[in-house]
């Protein structure tokens, strides 16, 4: 995933695609602004099925879990109310292989258009969230 930062606004995955990229450059151009940084968040796609496939939720609650890294104490069930938990449609190995074969046809090309005008900082999004939002807090200050 990126993450476009400019001086008063972010925005998350978008742009998705050169096209957009450049069309975003030429408004803000026009505007007197550009984008200052780009955040790559680089995460091998094997960790990232690992991850989302492994999502449950408790439906009414919003109660979450993960099969490896938080599971219920019951699997399948919900730790406080012992009712089943659900997984979210897109959480599955399909929906993420296709968003993923988007993502690397359309979107890692504006990664490389970015990186062309020396405005990418590479994440490493495998990472525990408190070391990711470290990198991001180093990135945001330099």
């Amino acid at each position: 995933a990126i993450s476009i930062l400019s001086s008063k606004y972010i925005l998350d995955g978008f742009p998705r695609t050169v096209v957009q990229a450049q069309k975003l450059d030429e408004m803000l151009e026009k505007k007197g602004v550009k984008v200052d940084k780009v955040l790559n968040f680089a995460i091998d796609d094997a960790i990232l099925e690992e991850r989302i496939t492994g999502r449950w939720i408790h439906p009414s609650s919003g109660r979450t879990y993960h099969t490896k890294f938080a599971p219920p104490k019951v699997p399948g069930s919900d730790d406080v109310t012992g009712e089943p938990l659900i997984q979210r449609k897109d959480d599955t190995a399909a929906v993420l292989k296709s968003r993923l074969e988007a993502f690397h046809k359309q979107t890692e090309p504006v990664i490389d258009y970015y990186s062309k005008k020396g405005i990418v900082a590479n994440l490493h999004a495998e990472k525990a969230p408190k070391e990711v939002t470290t990198e991001v807090q180093k990135v945001l200050t330099s």
